[in-house]
């Protein structure tokens, strides 16, 4: 009922609170702290709290005995593992102190601290808090070890209590948990200092062994809105350096407080800002220093009086920050062809702004400008901007435009296999011809020309900088060629197509000589039918680059062999031979006869004796007996049956 009784009390004046198991923590906002105890940081161990801080006793290692404490940024292995590891203070600063514990067999009182006279505004509400944790871990002292069970009280200097709080028994825990413990009252008329006590209500021996951190007393009140431009506006402000800019700074409070703005000189230190006494603070454009500006807005709970620093709340600080201005690295002065594409591209800042006097502004980087013109010369600026839009001082390019040649070639007409012509290019200083296959110099206006094949010749043309292309082609007509294909052999009476082939350009004529025997003297191909031996010639002849000869085609033409398919050998004068007509003129032949088994019954080198039908000089009988004649003169060889009549 006290509990709820006080919850409206405290709504009704404005100010905000948590009850966490019967914790009362103000959850409005906070003053400086009257009474401040963060034990400090540094290398272990830390300094001995005084005399009329604690009347335990102090123990210059990480694990103190009963009845004694140690200022410590660590412990690490205590009274064989029973107590959690600490690594850290309960901010996460692995150099910052705490106060550990290891309470008395006897309780009581542990940890005093007074405020000065006058130190303390009356009617103020003023909380009284700690961080603590239970330093057993849950299976020590076979889960029977004793909890820390603390009192706060607040106390007038002459002993009156004022506000007392109890933590009830702080259970252990499976890690280590630090929890804020604590207390808020309202100062009674006439009250200016105070006394702070903390009282251990457990005894000593097999647990109640705990940790402090960060021990304030400071006044409560209202929660303070406060932002940039409007009282929930942005905590953060960023401006540029040098900008001649001023921010605002806006704070809400319910009621009609009195207001005081402050400025962060350094550390935990804030300076009034004279005049600043309204819920509106406009800042002066003070941006001639980089780094960060902090500032607040206090102000004073029930009426008290704002030139009393340990009266005001104060709100979440402000932070103002000057930010660099960007830097553009230098670009050295550039030069381009006419019709090339420009590209500029800046550095030092997020965002460019490129300027020229043919250019509107342009946020492209790297600035591109495809085939320039001579108007497109002239100083380029580009202006850095960096991501908190501030923008950087200007860099100007001077950009130059060299006029390109028109480089210009000469026609040259068709030449000859093994002719050469002359090329010829203007418009330029320097010159320079690919490929150079054929050409007497590469790198002059008018080289000499000797291509094998037609060649398509480029040039570039030019001006020490600039360069112009430009092509030639020369057209190479290959010469002719007469090819007759070789000599041929018939039978008289046989036709053969003669093989000629013709190669080259611009061909205007074939003719073969003599015309004797050809159907188409003018063909490539004609078909030869003489009747004794010649030779043929064909001529070719090109519109521009002359003429060609074969050589010499023989056609040889044999005499017609004519092998009759049967004689009778018998005696009577007529038809005892196998006459063969004209096989006597082939003096080189192989003439061979075969019986129905294969046996050779008769072979004649010649045939300047025809053959009567005998093998070995005996009689052969009446059947078919079989031929093969090779004339020898590359023609197919002959071959078919012959038929003995008796």
């Amino acid at each position: 009922m006290k509990a709820i009784w006080l919850k409206l009390f405290l709504l009704v004046t404005g100010i905000a609170f948590t009850i966490q198991s019967h914790a009362q923590v103000c959850t409005g906002s906070l003053g400086d702290p009257v009474i401040s105890e963060d034990f400090g940081s540094g290398a272990n161990p830390g300094t001995p709290l005084g005399g009329n801080v604690t009347n335990y006793n102090y123990f210059g290692r990480d694990c103190p005995n009963d009845g004694s404490y140690t200022i410590v940024s660590r412990t690490n292995g205590c009274f064989g593992n029973t107590w959690h590891v600490l690594t850290q203070d309960h901010t996460g600063n692995p150099n910052g102190y705490m106060m550990v514990v290891n309470a008395s067999n006897d309780p009581g009182l542990f940890y005093t601290q007074k405020t000065e006279a006058g130190q303390l505004c009356p009617g103020t509400t003023y909380e009284f808090a700690a961080y603590i944790t239970n330093l057993i871990i849950p299976s020590a002292c076979n889960g029977q070890s004793t909890k820390p069970n603390i009192t706060f009280s607040i106390e007038t200097l002459a002993g009156d209590v004022l506000k007392t709080y109890n933590t009830e028994d702080i259970p252990p825990t499976d890690d280590v948990v630090w929890k804020k413990y604590g207390t808020f009252f309202t100062l009674p008329p006439g009250v200016t200092s105070v006394v702070v006590k903390m009282i251990n209500n457990a005894p000593g021996g097999c647990g109640n062994d705990l940790a402090l951190d960060d021990i304030t007393f400071r006044a409560c009140g209202q929660v303070i809105q406060a932002g940039f431009g409007s009282f929930n506006g942005s905590p953060e402000q960023d401006v540029c350096l040098g900008d001649n800019t001023t921010v605002t700074l806006k704070a809400k409070v319910d009621g009609n407080p009195v207001y005081q703005w402050q400025y962060n000189t350094g550390g935990n230190n804030w300076a009034d800002i004279p005049g600043a006494n309204s819920d509106t603070y406009i800042r002066p454009p003070d941006n001639a220093v980089l780094g960060t500006h902090l500032y607040r807005v206090g102000i004073v709970v029930n009426g008290g009086d704002i030139s009393s620093l340990n009266c005001r709340v104060y709100s979440l600080p402000l932070t103002v920050t000057v930010i660099p201005l960007p830097v553009a690295t230098a670009i050295t002065p550039q030069t381009f062809c006419e019709g090339s594409t420009l590209t500029l591209t800046a550095s030092g800042g997020v965002t460019y702004m490129w300027s020229a006097p043919n250019l509107a502004p342009t946020l492209q980087n790297p600035l591109v400008i495809n085939n320039i013109t001579l108007a497109d010369a002239g100083t380029y600026t580009v202006v850095p901007i960096s991501a908190q839009n501030c923008t950087g001082a200007p860099v100007n390019v001077q950009v130059s435009i060299i006029p390109k040649p028109v480089a210009n070639v000469i026609t040259v007409a068709p030449i000859c296999a093994g002719e050469h012509t002359q090329l010829g290019a203007s418009g330029g200083l320097h010159y320079k011809w690919t490929p150079s296959t054929g050409l007497d110099h590469d790198d002059m206006p008018n080289p000499v020309a000797t291509p094998l094949v037609t060649t398509i010749y480029s040039v570039d043309v030019s001006n020490d900088y600039c360069t112009d292309t430009k092509s030639i082609t020369v057209t190479v007509n290959q010469n002719p060629v007469a090819d007759g294909g070789g000599d041929k052999n018939i039978f008289k009476g046989q036709s053969v197509k003669l093989n000629g082939t013709v190669k080259g350009d611009q061909i205007t004529g074939i003719s073969w000589s003599p015309t004797t025997a050809l159907d188409n003297p003018a063909s490539a191909t004609p078909v030869a039918s003489p009747t004794d031996d010649i030779a043929y010639i064909m001529t070719v002849t090109s519109q521009n680059c002359g003429i060609s000869v074969s050589g010499p085609v023989f056609v040889k033409v044999y005499k017609k062999i004519i092998i009759p398919n049967a004689f009778s050998p018998n005696g009577d004068g007529i038809n005892d031979q196998w006459n063969i007509e004209a096989l006597f003129t082939y003096p080189e032949s192989l003439t061979q006869i075969f019986d129905r088994y294969g046996k050779r019954v008769y072979q004649s080198m010649g045939y300047s004796k025809a053959w009567d039908g005998t093998y070995n000089g005996t009689a052969l009988p009446e059947g078919t007996y079989y031929y093969v004649i090779d004339l020898k003169n590359k023609t197919p060889k002959l071959s078919g049956w012959v038929f003995i009549v008796k």
